[in-house]
């Protein structure tokens, strides 16, 4: 006597994965477009973060010298003593920073003393790298 044995074959259908496939797609157009979203938002939050810690700084450099340095001295005077007048009188040696930090565009944080809206402007212009109303200042991410 033989023994037939059925066999059946394992695997999934085309139907089956069709059907996975669609679901994939439908999730895909959900999603893609709002994570799409997230790294210009990360961008954002980031130039946020940078132009808080660089106004701290600034209030730092105040206390010790009585006054911000002016737009000619720039950002540049946290990290080293200015010789542009006037002059710290009591400048931190070692300075306020290490660096200064780039903005999440790759470019420098802009300054303004006195500023067009308040005693000090930073500000970064965004991601089209233009003065224009995407910028991010001091004066929004209070």
């Amino acid at each position: 006597m033989m023994h037939e044995t059925k066999h059946r074959a394992s695997g999934f259908t085309l139907i089956e994965v069709m059907v996975v496939v669609v679901i994939l797609g439908i999730l895909a157009a959900v999603l893609v477009p709002k994570v799409m979203d997230r790294p210009d938002e990360a961008r954002k939050v980031k130039a946020a973060q940078d132009i808080r810690a660089l106004e701290a700084t600034l209030n730092l450099y105040k206390l010790d010298n009585y006054e911000y340095p002016n737009t000619e001295q720039g950002l540049e005077a946290l990290v080293k003593k200015t010789n542009i007048p006037p002059e710290p009188p009591r400048f931190k040696a070692g300075g306020y920073l290490d660096r200064l930090p780039l903005d999440p565009w790759r470019q420098p944080y802009q300054f303004l003393s006195p500023g067009v809206h308040g005693s000090i402007d930073i500000f970064s212009t965004g991601p089209d790298r233009q003065p224009s109303d995407d910028d991010i200042g001091n004066w929004i991410v209070q």
